[in-house]
């Protein structure tokens, strides 16, 4: 059985992909952390995680023909009406590479995760 690969770092992390994926990658990072500056960067499940308050908050992960987000906030009826093109099982949306990434929308489960938290206590 191969080992996984373990990452320090969401740098090292991104390194490890082709630059066009990079881009798209460092830009997820960058809308997250605008969303929410007062985020961690760590790794969780070898996947770049932003926590909040010592709690896993968003994860992203790059593939070959898309990029990930997880989880999903349950938002509003116009949240859940946009993120349909992009919803796949298990509360993960999934950007194709080959189309334009929503970065608004990025921003937007971030808020909007922030807010579910925040109002959880």
């Amino acid at each position: 059985m191969t080992e996984r690969k373990r990452y320090a770092t969401i740098d090292e992390y991104i390194s490890t992909f082709p630059s066009q994926i990079r881009d798209v990658l460092e830009r997820i990072r960058q809308t997250i952390q605008k969303a929410v500056p007062e985020a961690t960067e760590t790794i969780s499940y070898d996947m770049p995680t932003f926590d909040l308050n010592g709690e896993h908050l968003v994860f992203f992960a790059g593939w070959k023909q898309h990029i990930s987000l997880y989880p999903l906030p349950a938002g509003d009826e116009a949240f859940q009406q946009r993120i349909l093109p992009y919803k796949e099982e298990r509360s993960t949306l999934r950007f194709p590479l080959a189309r334009p990434i929503p970065y608004d929308l990025v921003e937007q489960v971030a808020t909007f995760l922030m807010k579910e938290r925040s109002a959880k206590g």
